[in-house]
């Protein structure tokens, strides 16, 4: 199975926060943005597998700033590294005040997606390479993650 550029991964998404999507102090839930980010990474791994894919595991998030009613949020996302089945999908999200023109950086994340056939069976995913300097320090850290997201699931086990 021939690797793929992780850029040829990369999925954008521009979405609009809206009233409905805030809470009490005017800022968007953390919820809705979790949703968010869980779909635009089930497609950037469907893109990737070209196959079905299940959400694996939520392995971190980190709400950096708050994104208020009224501005466009980006979602940026692509492949960072592959197991035999499973990819590591990385997540980005910023916030754009559509009329004073400021950009921030609101919320990163790492998922586990897994590749499955029509009956939900692990299936092979081929891998990813780096082509630019942040791409080869998210794909050479990848092992480090998965070695921690590896021990936390044994800790459940014991």
């Amino acid at each position: 199975m021939d690797k793929i550029a992780i850029n040829a991964t990369k999925t954008i998404q521009t979405r609009l926060v809206l009233p409905p999507d805030t809470n009490h102090l005017g800022t968007i839930f953390g919820g809705k943005v979790l949703a968010y980010i869980d779909e635009i990474a089930a497609l950037t791994a469907m893109k990737h597998s070209n196959s079905y894919v299940v959400t694996a595991s939520i392995d971190s998030v980190d709400f950096l700033s708050p994104a208020k009613a009224g501005d466009s949020l980006t979602l940026e996302s692509y492949v960072t590294y592959t197991g035999t089945s499973s990819m590591e999908v990385y997540v980005r999200v910023t916030a754009m005040d559509l009329i004073k023109h400021e950009e921030k950086l609101t919320t990163e994340s790492f998922l586990t997606m897994v590749a499955v056939d029509q009956e939900g069976k692990p299936i092979p995913v081929p891998g990813v390479y780096p082509e630019s300097e942040e791409e080869r320090q998210l794909y050479e850290t990848g092992p480090f993650r998965k070695e921690h997201r590896q021990n936390r699931v044994a800790l459940r086990k014991k």
